[in-house]
């Protein structure tokens, strides 16, 4: 089996290699982070996760298994910090003030955009309403929809993440994905073909 040079530089970090962890970061971040952001909605949330994840990858480094999906263990890890963080505020409610840069969405298209203002427009109103409607859902659907229709992760792979079986899985992406259709067609948004 071939094994991507994420996990083999995870392999030697494991091991105690402390050079390797500058790969394992640069081949990690990306994707790490953009999960971030798609679990907490906000770009200073997300910074925030990302390196308290970091922190704990670090920590756990040593009970790293090899041969195991380094970006799986890593999403299990943001997940269960970020849980952590969903906990703590119950407990203690703060109250996060959102700005329109911390709500826009992670990825941004350098250069312009070859469609209409009123394509862009009804663009930019779609992504708001799939936003808003997964941050209202239980963390355990908006993780699932994350990790299968956003990252591509496999069933069984966002399973182990998760900690739950296929199944469960499956059924938290499908009402997670049936709670963003039910909102599109409620605002006039959905697809042509979709009712």
């Amino acid at each position: 089996m071939d094994r991507s040079p994420l996990d083999t530089a995870m392999e030697r970090y494991a091991r105690g290699e402390d050079r390797a962890f500058e790969e394992v970061y640069r081949l990690l971040a990306p994707r790490l982070h953009a999960f971030c952001f798609r679990l907490t909605r906000r770009r200073s949330e997300a910074d925030d996760l990302f390196q308290e994840a970091c922190l704990k990858l670090h920590r756990s480094r040593s009970t790293y298994t090899p041969n195991a999906a380094v970006l799986y263990w890593a999403f299990a890890i943001a997940r269960s910090v970020h849980l952590d963080r969903l906990r703590y505020r119950k407990r203690r409610p703060e109250g996060v003030a959102e700005t329109e840069a911390d709500v826009r969405t992670y990825t941004q298209t350098e250069g312009p955009i070859a469609a209409s203002p009123e394509a862009q427009a009804r663009a930019r109103q779609v992504m708001t309403l799939i936003d808003q409607t997964l941050a209202g859902l239980p963390e355990s659907q908006r993780t699932a929809y994350v990790l299968i229709r956003e990252e591509g992760t496999s069933i069984a792979d966002a399973a182990e993440v998760l900690g739950a079986t296929p199944t469960a899985v499956k059924l938290r992406a499908h009402r997670a994905y049936e709670a963003i259709r039910e909102a599109l067609r409620a605002a006039g948004l959905a697809p042509e073909g979709v009712s």
